[in-house]
């Protein structure tokens, strides 16, 4: 019997190792991008939260990682689990040379449009970081107005550690700022759903209309 569970423990054991191992390449795999760009000092990831809602900010977030760091289990954010990417933002936080997050109201999106605003909110992220990035790292786009080398990644999320680093900070913050707002509208359920257009969203806002964190141009169809 002990021999029995000795060999278990070490088959978990031998499989936890595996588990790591698997990680740690998969981590090494994510800074392709990272080694390309090596030479330069500061190399920048951005990406951004909450362009598709029918309510509350874009939010961006901008993270310079130091060039030997790898943080295990960094991935895009929407493949983490609430709990992960909690704990992933203050490892991020802790570890970084600076991370710069930018907020883009609802408002200013009805004004100037989701994609404008995107842009604007990234280069706010950007403007709050400590240091001048000398390279940008960005998921999928080129951002307009904006000095500094950059290299658009289509699904850049799950293939950089800079930009999946930048994607977690963003989505935390931005959820941070939707249970707030749950507290101040809580007829609306936004800490279930995010402002995104759930069927229990859409069917409060036909009920009683919108809220002042509501993107007018996004609910046209739902609110005439």
């Amino acid at each position: 019997m002990s021999d029995k569970i000795k060999t278990t423990k070490e088959e978990r054991e031998a499989k936890k190792a595996l588990k790591l191992a698997q990680e740690k390449e998969r981590i090494e795999n994510m800074c392709v991008y990272e080694k390309e760009y090596e030479a330069f000092s500061y190399i920048c990831g951005i990406d951004e939260a909450g362009r598709g809602p029918l309510a509350g900010p874009v939010v961006a977030g901008a993270v310079v990682l130091p060039k030997d760091c790898r943080i295990l289990y960094v991935n895009d954010s929407k493949k983490l689990s609430e709990k992960k990417r909690e704990m992933l933002y203050d490892v991020i936080l802790n570890e970084a040379v600076s991370v710069g997050v930018g907020i883009v109201s609802p408002e200013r999106i009805d004004e100037i449009n989701i994609l404008n605003a995107t842009y604007e909110a990234m280069r706010e992220a950007i403007n709050n970081l400590t240091v001048k990035p000398d390279i940008l790292l960005n998921d999928a786009v080129t951002i307009p107005g904006v000095d500094i080398e950059q290299v658009p990644i289509i699904k850049g999320d799950a293939k950089s550690l800079s930009i999946a680093s930048a994607s977690i900070i963003a989505k935390v913050t931005r959820d941070r700022l939707m249970y707030h707002y749950d507290e101040l509208y809580p007829e609306y359920g936004f800490a279930k759903h995010k402002g995104y257009g759930t069927k229990l969203h859409t069917d409060v806002l036909k009920e009683i209309g919108p809220c002042p964190i509501h993107r007018k141009t996004f609910i046209t169809k739902i609110c005439p």
